[in-house]
């Protein structure tokens, strides 16, 4: 299985070079369902991850990966509650309410104000007080963050 992600992420990054877009996460089902999550800089479109689909579909089936040929691929963005997983895609993030769960179970929320050099900075609002202190989580030490939808 190890194989064939790296080979999906192997064939993947030809297509993305000279973009904004970038993979996320790759994950291949037992019944042989690829899902490519990729995202982009600006935003990805429908329009941006439906060529990256065909043309990687393309490439699978050149390579043969699959010789029975029975196989989907999915390519879209990450939802909106799947975590961050890239330091791309936190600083893709920087302005929005994030919840961050730190590797002792610690959970922070917070606007996140920057990200540089594996450290991310956020802004957060004491709870009983009206002022907003600076936290910094080094990325390393996060277990999950989820971007919070704020209305």
């Amino acid at each position: 299985m190890t194989d064939i992600l790296e080979k999906i992420k192997e064939l993947t990054e030809p297509l993305l070079a000279g973009t904004d877009m970038f993979i996320v996460n790759v994950k291949v089902k037992p019944v042989n369902n690829i899902k490519l999550y990729i995202d982009a800089d600006s935003g990805l479109s429908i329009s941006k991850s439906a060529e990256v689909n065909r043309k990687l579909y393309k490439l699978i089936e050149a390579e043969q990966m699959f010789p029975e040929g029975d196989f989907s691929l999915e390519v879209s963005s990450p939802g909106v509650d799947e975590p961050l997983a890239s330091e791309r895609q936190y600083s893709k993030n920087i302005g929005r309410t994030v919840l961050v769960t730190t590797a002792e179970g610690k959970e922070v929320l917070g606007v996140l104000k920057e990200v540089k050099d594996g450290i991310m900075l956020l802004a957060v609002k004491q709870p009983k007080k009206k002022e907003i202190v600076a936290v910094e989580i080094p990325l390393s030490e996060i277990k999950k963050t989820v971007v919070q939808i704020v209305f």
